[in-house]
């Protein structure tokens, strides 16, 4: 499923128009966005989706065709956890 789908099927689950139903969207991710960057605390949609921003510690990998080690700074990652109602809805149950 794609935006434009997810966007059509939420208008139509919710009863709201097209563009309404991606105005919510836009913003979901907007939201999401910021608070994942600012990194202080965590989005939970309970029994759906949790998203957070982890640290990434530096380490040392290898470039596969030369075998040299390669030196990977320390960043900044995004955990997404899936909720008990999604994990349910992919079993199928």
């Amino acid at each position: 499923m794609n935006r434009s789908e997810l966007v059509a099927a939420l208008s139509e689950r919710a009863g709201v128009t097209r563009k309404d139903a991606d105005a919510v969207l836009s913003a979901l991710a907007e939201t999401a966005g910021e608070v994942v960057a600012k990194g202080d605390e965590k989005i939970t949609i309970p029994g759906f989706l949790t998203f957070e921003r982890t640290h990434r510690a530096a380490r040392t990998a290898r470039n596969p065709q030369t075998g040299e080690p390669i030196d990977i700074p320390a960043g900044f990652s995004v955990k997404v956890s899936a909720g008990s109602k999604l994990k349910e809805a992919a079993k199928g149950k």
